[in-house]
């Protein structure tokens, strides 16, 4: 039923490997059931509920339910910007490029460093003093 990856992102997603929008596929990985099950229980609560009432529920959980994660998380920080980035990308694109930005900097300092000429020379005449 689960893979290995599954049980590393053990919240509640819709599936990629769904049928329709993976609601059920998800609710099966996350409970660990056959997924028959969990498609057999949709299709009789919506003939009880109501057939409209149950597709438009059953849409709005394929909308507003988190896609499951493509690649399965090595940590909390993972999980954490992952999560950030399913409430909002624009919050995640502004993290990310705070990161880049932090390296960048980094970059050019150890670039300064490594490549200033005049301090190149200045370390061999030192040397050869």
């Amino acid at each position: 039923m689960n893979d290995s990856s599954s049980n590393q992102s053990s919240g509640l997603y819709r599936s990629r490997d769904g049928v329709i929008f993976g609601v059920c596929q998800g609710v099966a990985e996350w409970r660990d059931l056959p997924v028959v099950w969990i498609r057999i229980a949709v299709v009789v609560a919506t003939l009880l509920v109501g057939v409209w009432p149950g597709v438009i529920a059953y849409v709005f959980a394929g909308i507003f339910m988190k896609p499951k994660p493509a690649i399965p998380f090595n940590d909390n920080a993972d999980r954490e910007f992952y999560d950030s980035y399913t409430r909002s990308k624009s919050m995640a694109l502004d993290r990310l490029k705070k990161i880049a930005d932090t390296l960048e900097r980094r970059t050019g300092r150890l670039e300064t460093i490594i490549l200033d000429r005049e301090r190149d020379w200045e370390r061999r005449f030192k040397r050869d003093t």
